[in-house]
């Protein structure tokens, strides 16, 4: 089932606050107009900055959420704690309050609220689902409209909703209240989390490092620079520039959006880029390239080094991917997918960090001289680095053994590119990679009708087959990144007509002609 976007419903907010201490007495619940956009309760209601984003539930649980609390059954007491200020932190329970809130505002991701949250510019996988969950919920429960219109105008409504709007403005949903200062309700918040839905650690880590460059860059560049500004308290020079940056750093990511069954090769290297997922894999990818963890990262105060973190993510990204003369061009089917159309997590990071490696030894032009055997046998041995994957048992353990993995290939095939199935032994004669195994497992396929992987693979092996291929060192071309080529440099006297143009990478054009 697919995850609603309910985040932009509760803002976010940091926790260091120094104004006085609100002495007024907490409320003991809330009922349905405490929800109203326009309410003071709601007005301010926040979130933690460092709480996770409020996209776990699909439109059932939303539906089933918003259905109990009509029909008046047991729903969980909500946490709370309230600031120096006076604004009031959801600690625990935000799923359930931004359903209610979505209700009652007619915002399942794509309302007014959320629509000022991304200056109006929201993504269309966001649009579709929140469409479906409206269905969903007029269908099955009745908008929040017609309970008002059901107040006044009984007969103009189902008998139902008319029955039970009498009964909304007695329902409440009860609160409890952390007290202490901000630490205690941090502390909390963890220990709330770690024992109901316990986080992922790189997703801890994220959180943990909401004041440093590398949190701070990978927020902007998930969200393109929109949403909730985690870098709003820096210089407006860098503000600009991290929303500039980060924009850039995503649609290279995760345009031309992805689609399945795939059926088209215009694939984004990022995988989907409206998912949970893709918010672990940017995290992972900026600590990567910036190589975060290999030293001390102070916090970041004017977002100097914020601006940093997302320039080096554009040079790589742009390295692997891009319109730009630096990039390689590489092709994502070929790199980043299995012949079954799935992302491929674990190569996605050994690639990135196996272009790096190159690109610090000056090393990417004898890359391009082995790369169309190179890329051939990836196509062909796809099946091998699944078989890392499953032997380290997850991504980032297998991502250092595949970039080994690459590297072994590329000294062979260095040394002899006609005797592939050489290279291939050769590689798998190596101490760490004597477990693989040449024959693929055979699929265990039942069914009549084929399913979305079949789909995808019948298109993704016939259409690499006849994939445009660079003139120069003959590996594949992605539209993403194409150069027109003089085959007789201007300097020479080429001339720019058809009959001197050829495809190539923008690298190859650039970096291996020249």
């Amino acid at each position: 089932m697919a995850k609603i976007y309910l985040d932009a419903l509760l803002p976010r907010e940091d926790f260091d606050f120094n104004e006085n201490l609100n002495g007024s007495k907490k409320k003991e619940s809330f009922s349905i107009s405490d929800l109203r956009e326009s309410d003071f309760f709601y007005s301010t209601l926040r979130k933690p900055d460092f709480q996770r984003e409020t996209n776990e539930w699909g439109s059932d649980k939303i539906c089933e959420l918003v259905k109990s609390f009509l029909n008046e059954e047991l729903i969980p007491a909500v946490i709370l704690w309230q600031s120096k200020g006076g604004n009031i932190f959801v600690i625990d329970g935000s799923h359930r309050v931004s359903s209610l809130i979505a209700w009652i505002n007619d915002d399942y991701g794509d309302g007014q609220i959320t629509k000022m949250a991304f200056d109006g510019l929201i993504p269309d996988e966001q649009i579709e689902l929140a469409k479906k969950t409206r269905k969903l919920i007029e269908k099955e429960i009745g908008a929040y409209a017609d309970y008002a219109l059901g107040l006044k105008h009984p007969e103009k409504v189902r008998p139902e909703i008319a029955q039970k709007a009498r009964r909304l403005g007695s329902i409440a949903v009860q609160l409890q209240w952390v007290e202490g200062d901000a630490a205690s309700a941090e502390a909390s918040f963890f220990k709330i989390n770690q024992h109901a839905s316990k986080i992922d650690p790189t997703e801890l880590k994220l959180i943990q490092s909401r004041k440093l460059a590398g949190g701070i860059a990978s927020r902007a560049i998930i969200k393109a620079g929109k949403g909730h500004q985690y870098w709003n308290k820096f210089t407006d020079e860098n503000i600009m520039e991290i929303v500039s940056l980060s924009k850039e750093v995503n649609e290279l990511l995760f345009l031309p959006k992805m689609t399945t069954p795939i059926k088209t090769l215009d694939l984004p290297i990022g995988g989907k880029g409206y998912s949970n997922q893709s918010a672990l894999l940017i995290f992972e990818f900026v600590n990567l390239v910036n190589k975060v963890g290999t030293k001390a990262v102070p916090e970041d105060y004017d977002g100097a080094l914020t601006v940093e973190y997302l320039k080096c993510c554009r040079k790589i990204v742009r390295l692997i991917n891009a319109n730009h003369i630096s990039s390689l061009g590489l092709h994502p089917a070929v790199y980043f997918y299995s012949k079954t159309g799935k992302h491929k997590t674990a190569s996605f990071f050994a690639v990135t960090d196996f272009l790096i490696e190159l690109d610090n030894k000056k090393a990417l032009t004898k890359f391009t001289k082995i790369r169309d055997a190179f890329e051939d046998m990836l196509i062909e041995y796809d099946f091998l680095i699944q078989q890392i994957v499953r032997q380290y048992r997850g991504a980032s353990p297998a991502m250092h053994h595949i970039k080994s993995f690459y590297e072994n290939l590329m000294k062979q095939l260095s040394t002899n590119s006609k005797d592939k199935v050489a290279a291939i032994k050769a590689v798998m004669a190596v101490d760490n990679f004597k477990f693989l195994k040449l024959n693929e497992e055979d699929e265990n396929v039942t069914a009549s009708r084929f399913s979305d992987e079949t789909k995808s693979s019948a298109f993704i092996i016939e259409a690499l087959d006849n994939a445009l291929r660079c003139k120069i060192c003959g590996a594949r071309i992605h539209a993403n990144s194409i150069s027109i080529d003089h085959k007789i440099r201007k300097e020479d006297g080429g001339k720019g007509n058809l009959a001197n143009a050829q495809l190539t990478h923008p690298y190859c054009n650039s970096g291996v002609k020249n």
